[in-house]
C-alpha cells in the first residue's frame, strides 16, 4: 500500500520534472546566450528530464503495477542512475569552458571519465547481484549492504568538480560562482541526506532545483554580458561617427584661411580660432561617455558655423533663438544636425540657406528645433547623412531616453526636433539632468 514516503517521493519527482521542463524551454528560447552555454543547458535539462522520467517509471511500476512489471522497475532504476551520473561529466566540461580551459585537453577530463566508467561498471554489476540493490520477485526495491559503494563514484565526481571550481574561481564572474555553488552543494547535500534516510528520494528534487538556480544565475550573467556588448557596439559605432571628419571640409577651411591671411589677417585669425575650437570639441567628444550641457554643445555648433559662414559667405545665414539652456544632452547631438543641413542645403546656384536653432521648455522636458530652407529630407535614400542621424538617435535613446524626429518644414526645407526628457537616467541609474 502506498505510504506517505512514496507520496513525497512522487511529489518530488513531479516537481523536479516541471522545473526541468521549464529550464529546457527557457534554454531553447533564449537566443542571446553564447552557443556553448545554450547547448550545455539544453543537454543538461534534457538529461535531467530523462533521469526523472526514468525515476517516475520505476516508482509507478513498483508502487502501482505489481510483480508482473519487475523488469520495468529494474530498467527504470538502471536508467535513472545512468542519466543522473552523466550530469557530472557534463558539468565538468562546462565548468572548464567557463574558466577558460575548455579548448585544451585537461587531465581532469580523463580522471572524470575514468571515475564515470567505474560507476557504470558498478551499475552493470548491480544488475546481476543483490549486494548493492535489487528488486525482489514481488517488485519491491531493496538496498543491499554494499549500496553505499554505488554512491562513492558520484561523490568523488562532485568532489572533483568542486576542486576544479575552487582552483578556477578567480576566472569566473560573481554570478558564475554563485551558479556553480548552487549545483555543487544542493545535490550533494540531498545525496548525503538520501544516503542516511532510506526511502526518501531527495536527490531528484535537489538536482532539478540546483540546475535551475545554476541556470538563472548564468542567465543573469549572460544578460549582463549581452547588454554590455550592445552598449559597447553602440559606443564603437558612435566613435566611428565622431571620427568621420570630412577631409574636404578640412581642406576647404585651410584654403579659406590661406587666402584670408593676405586679404584679411584679423579675420583669418578668427577663423583659425573658430576652427581650433571646432577641432578641440570634436576630439573631446570622442572621449566623453556622459552628457554635456547645452551651452557646451552650442559652443561647438557656433564654432563650426562660424567656419562655414566664411567659406559660404553670403550663402549661409544662421539665427539662434535659445532662451532655454538649462538641460543636458549627448555630445555631438546638435552640431552634426546643423552640419547635415549645411552640407545638403548650401548650393552656390540657389538662394542662400537660412538655418534657425530654437530651444524651448515643454511639460515633459526640453526640445531643440533646427529648421532650414534647404531642399528637404528624403527618407527613402539610405545614405551617409541618414546613417549619421540614426547614430544620433541611438545615442539619444541610450544616454538620456531622448529622441530625434525629422519632418518637412512649411514652405520647404527640413525641421529636426530633438527631444530631451526631464531628469533622464543613464544606464546604471545615474542622474544626468542638470
Amino acid at each position: 500500500m502506498t505510504n506517505w514516503i512514496d507520496l513525497i517521493n512522487f511529489a518530488f519527482a513531479v516537481g523536479g520534472l516541471l522545473v526541468a521542463v521549464m529550464g529546457l524551454v527557457l534554454s531553447r528560447s533564449i537566443t542571446f546566450m553564447d552557443r556553448r552555454t545554450r547547448r550545455f543547458f539544453i543537454a543538461f535539462f534534457s538529461m535531467i528530464i530523462a533521469y526523472i522520467v526514468s525515476d517516475l517509471a520505476s516508482q509507478i511500476s513498483i508502487e502501482l503495477l505489481g510483480p508482473a512489471f519487475r523488469g520495468l522497475s529494474l530498467a527504470g532504476i538502471f536508467l535513472e542512475s545512468l542519466f543522473s551520473s552523466l550530469l557530472l561529466p557534463l558539468l565538468t566540461l562546462y565548468l572548464l569552458y567557463c574558466i577558460g580551459k575548455g579548448r585544451r585537453r585537461q587531465p581532469v577530463i580523463y580522471i572524470v571519465v575514468a571515475i564515470w566508467i567505474v560507476y557504470f561498471a558498478l551499475l552493470v554489476v548491480t544488475q546481476f547481484t543483490t549486494e548493492i540493490y535489487t528488486v525482489t520477485a514481488d517488485n519491491v526495491y531493496q538496498r543491499g549492504d554494499l549500496y553505499p559503494v554505488l554512491l562513492v563514484p558520484p561523490i568523488i565526481l562532485m568532489a572533483v568538480n568542486l576542486a576544479v571550481f575552487v582552483r578556477g574561481r578567480d576566472q569566473l564572474s560573481a554570478k558564475q560562482r554563485k551558479a556553480f555553488m548552487c549545483y555543487l552543494l544542493i545535490p550533494l547535500g540531498c545525496m548525503l541526506v538520501q544516503a542516511m534516510s532510506y526511502g526518501l528520494l531527495m536527490i531528484v528534487i535537489g538536482t532539478s532545483v540546483g540546475a535551475m538556480l545554476m541556470f538563472l544565475f548564468v542567465l543573469r550573467d549572460q544578460t549582463d554580458r549581452y547588454i554590455r556588448q550592445q552598449e559597447e557596439s553602440i559606443r564603437q559605432r558612435n566613435n566611428v561617427m565622431l571620427l568621420q571628419m570630412r577631409p574636404h571640409f578640412i581642406y576647404n577651411t585651410m584654403m579659406s584661411i590661406y587666402y584670408l591671411c593676405k586679404q584679411d589677417p584679423d579675420r583669418a585669425q578668427q577663423v583659425i580660432l573658430d576652427f581650433t575650437t571646432y577641432l578641440r570639441k570634436n576630439f573631446t567628444a570622442m572621449a566623453r561617455e556622459e552628457t554635456i550641457s547645452f551651452s557646451e554643445e552650442m559652443e561647438h555648433t557656433r564654432a563650426y558655423l562660424a567656419v562655414e559662414q566664411v567659406r559660404f559667405e553670403g550663402k549661409l545665414y544662421v539665427e539662434f533663438d535659445t532662451p532655454h539652456t538649462a538641460f543636458r544632452l549627448p555630445p555631438l547631438t546638435l552640431q552634426p544636425v546643423v552640419e547635415n543641413a549645411v552640407k545638403h542645403g548650401v548650393d552656390p546656384e540657389a538662394d542662400p540657406l537660412h538655418i534657425t536653432v530654437h530651444t524651448r521648455k515643454t511639460d515633459c522636458g526640453s526640445e531643440i528645433i533646427v529648421t532650414d530652407t534647404g531642399p528637404g529630407y528624403e527618407p527613402a535614400n539610405d545614405n551617409e547623412p541618414h546613417i549619421a542621424l540614426a547614430n544620433i538617435r541611438e545615442r539619444l535613446k541610450m544616454m538620456c531616453g531622448g529622441e530625434l524626429v525629422i519632418s518637412g518644414r512649411d514652405g520647404g526645407g527640413t525641421a529636426v526636433t530633438i527631444v530631451i526628457p526631464d531628469r533622464p537616467s543613464a544606464p546604471g541609474g545615474k542622474d544626468i539632468a542638470e
